[in-house]
């Protein structure tokens, strides 16, 4: 689907995007840039031996590790010390405002050398011309094949073979479940999470177990107030045999009944009992702060809530609870339509705008590389995108239970529309939330099915403009 940089940047404005963009989530190269001058995006790779000349490198990155700033630094160091010429300043932005400075920067030329982006937002700044090309130098960092294959997809616009990013780390969902309660209420949890049946079965079986003189509940779910609310809820939609748009990406399809079927279950599981209510009024933060306070038996995260388990609480982690000695990790159970996952997370990008490309590319070429990504998912808690990281034997058990779930992980279309796309998913998947709480109509497929068919209705609206 063809579109101009400036209709697309007019429907991006138009609408305010999700804070989720790593989401973690997605037209043409050859499109008008808005009037602003950008130097060609398809130059020539940088040579073998880059410039010794000083330079001083703008990057902008999110707030990926407890301390951003100083934690993306002490990854560069080793790069810093055999590169003396180069000097990194790193500004830190706050994924709720990142997107309006990103698209300004895009727009206006002005902004910093190298970029990140979450893995949704890349079809959307390319489309801007805010971005590079960087196809001529994928085989500098291994070519595609290094890669995750389904976070390499979002490098490029669909139906576009041209590739805008390298992926710098990955964004998954599993299961953290309590062992000591499992084994207290005589689940085997070598079948617990082996489908949709056997999961709400164990569900059943741990929900009210007494620990510590206090019941638990079976499991820990966000509902409307969560900013991964899209995140959670296409898990299920893939698992049901579902989609987010038809192959084309020019019809919706989450919500035929295959999708319903997903969303009905998963919701269910809330509307059935084994969900504390008052979780629904939480976001994703909570609900973990919860699990590791022994309130849920089970929740659905990211590999950065293990690397929390083992911080201790002086540095802000929660290595002092309960649930951090007694946890393993597991995969989302498969459904009608086999396993499926989320996976998101960020590309390290070249800004157009950028003076000092050569120098850009090779400091990403780096924190592309196996050494600073293993180092980097050490200080993060993400996982690494490199394919050589990701099956590597010296993964714990956690790490490696994320690991096992990104072959079976999914992303959303790499359109430029996924940024309001998200958006109005976003606002629809929350209203059916307040529908499973009570206060928006009677829970029921029916009312489920008119709010997907409204969120529908305007997805498709958004994808055709």
């Amino acid at each position: 689907m063809k579109k101009t940089a400036v209709s697309i940047t007019a429907l991006l404005m138009a609408f305010s995007v999700v804070v989720s963009g790593c989401g973690g989530n997605n037209n043409q190269s050859s499109s008008p840039n808005n009037g602003v001058k950008k130097e060609d995006s398809s130059a020539t790779a940088a040579p073998a031996t880059p410039s010794t000349d000083p330079v001083t490198l703008n990057a902008w990155v999110m707030p990926n590790s407890p301390k951003p700033d100083a934690d993306f630094l002490k990854t560069l160091d080793p790069y810093l010390k055999e590169h003396t010429n180069v000097t990194v300043k790193v500004t830190v932005l706050d994924w709720g405002s990142a997107w309006t400075k990103i698209t300004t920067a895009a727009t206006s030329g002005e902004g910093p050398d190298l970029l990140q982006l979450g893995s949704t937002w890349v079809p959307a700044i390319a489309s801007m011309g805010g971005i590079d090309k960087v196809t001529d130098k994928v085989a500098d960092v291994g070519g595609a094949e290094a890669f995750l294959p389904a976070i390499w997809q979002t490098t490029s616009i669909a139906g576009d073979s041209e590739v805008y990013g390298v992926p710098w780390f990955v964004d998954a969902r599993a299961i953290y479940y309590r062992t000591d309660v499992f084994k207290q209420a005589g689940v085997d949890t070598a079948t617990a999470f082996k489908d949709w049946d056997s999961f709400k079965s164990a569900l059943q079986a741990v929900n009210g177990q007494t620990v510590d003189g206090k019941k638990i509940a079976a499991l820990g779910l966000p509902g409307k107030n969560d900013w991964n609310v899209v995140h959670n809820i296409f898990p299920w939609i893939w698992a049901a045999g579902g989609d987010v748009l038809s192959e084309d990406n020019k019809n919706v399809a989450f919500n035929e009944e295959k999708g319903l079927d997903g969303v009905m279950f998963y919701t269910g599981l809330a509307a059935e009992g084994l969900v504390d209510k008052s979780s629904l009024e939480k976001n994703s933060s909570q609900i973990e702060s919860d699990f590791g306070d022994g309130k849920s038996a089970v929740i659905i995260s990211g590999p950065w809530l293990a690397k929390n388990f083992a911080t201790p609480k002086a540095n802000g982690g929660m290595d002092d609870k309960k649930a951090a000695k007694n946890f393993a990790v597991a995969p989302l159970p498969a459904g009608p339509g086999g396993q499926a996952t989320f996976v998101g997370g960020s590309e390290l990008t070249v800004f157009s705008g950028s003076k000092n490309k050569e120098a850009t590319w090779d400091l990403i070429k780096y924190l592309t590389g196996d050494e600073a990504q293993k180092a980097y998912a050490a200080v993060s808690g993400q996982l690494p995108a490199r394919l050589s990281l990701l099956e590597s034997p010296d993964l714990d058990a956690s790490m490696k239970a994320f690991s096992e779930a990104t072959k079976y992980g999914r992303t959303y279309p790499s359109i430029p529309q996924w940024g309001p796309t998200e958006t109005a998913l976003q606002k629809h998947f929350a209203n059916i939330w307040d529908i499973v709480a009570g206060v928006k109509g009677k829970y029921s497929e029916e009312t489920v099915k008119q709010e997907l068919d409204s969120a529908a209705a305007e997805v498709k609206a958004i994808i055709n403009q």
